[in-house]
């Protein structure tokens, strides 16, 4: 089921998290952190780790309105082998899929206002299989999220520059992270894109 309802959003500021542990072994936890001071880097940030998933992981992102969570999302579809510009704010839609090397589901949780409405979307059912999941407003659904995550918080330095924190909270997402900051320290620090990433 996908929703297209006009919702006003709760006004809830995201909620501090702390990574779970993981019954028989530690997480894997690698904090990094990195500075971002245009969109394009962003996007450079967002096909590094679209190029080392391996199919159904979940990101969850959070961060203030303006903060670049779509223009990351943007390069995680292009990196995956989709179309950046398939790629749109959902907030009207609450899903929205794009299909590259892998099927993408875009979320955006912006106007959910209880746990129930968004199980009535139908979200549980993206993840497990192959599908990689990226969620904007991740905070307003905390306790539907799969434990073994990637959590990439975005937070405004100045006009044209992002704090970009990612953490993993699992022995899978751990993985995908450290194989994200090989491939993002491999790639060239200007990307060339056929149209100009837009901060959103």
């Amino acid at each position: 089921m996908r929703s297209n309802k006009s919702l006003q959003p709760n006004g809830t500021k995201p909620a501090k998290t702390q990574p779970p542990v993981v019954k028989g072994r530690a997480a894997v936890v690698l904090p990094w952190t990195l500075l971002s001071s245009s969109s394009q880097q962003t996007d450079r940030l967002g096909q590094a780790l679209g190029r080392t998933l391996r199919g159904g992981e979940t990101i969850a992102l959070y961060g203030p309105l303006g903060a670049g969570k779509t223009a990351l999302v943007r390069g995680i579809a292009q990196g995956l082998g989709a179309a950046p510009e398939a790629v749109t704010s959902p907030t009207f839609v609450v899903i929205h899929e794009c299909q590259g090397r892998l099927p993408l589901a875009h979320m955006d949780w912006y106007r959910i206002t209880s746990l129930r409405e968004l199980e009535s979307t139908g979200v549980m059912e993206y993840f497990s299989g192959q599908t990689v999941t990226a969620i904007e407003w991740a905070d307003k659904g905390l306790a539907l999220l799969p434990q073994d995550r990637i959590e990439i918080t975005l937070s405004h330095r100045a006009k044209q520059s992002r704090a970009i924190q990612l953490n993993a909270t699992g022995p899978m997402s751990g993985k995908v992270l450290a194989r994200t900051r090989q491939a993002h320290r491999r790639m060239p620090n200007k990307i060339s894109n056929k149209k100009r990433i837009t901060r959103s």
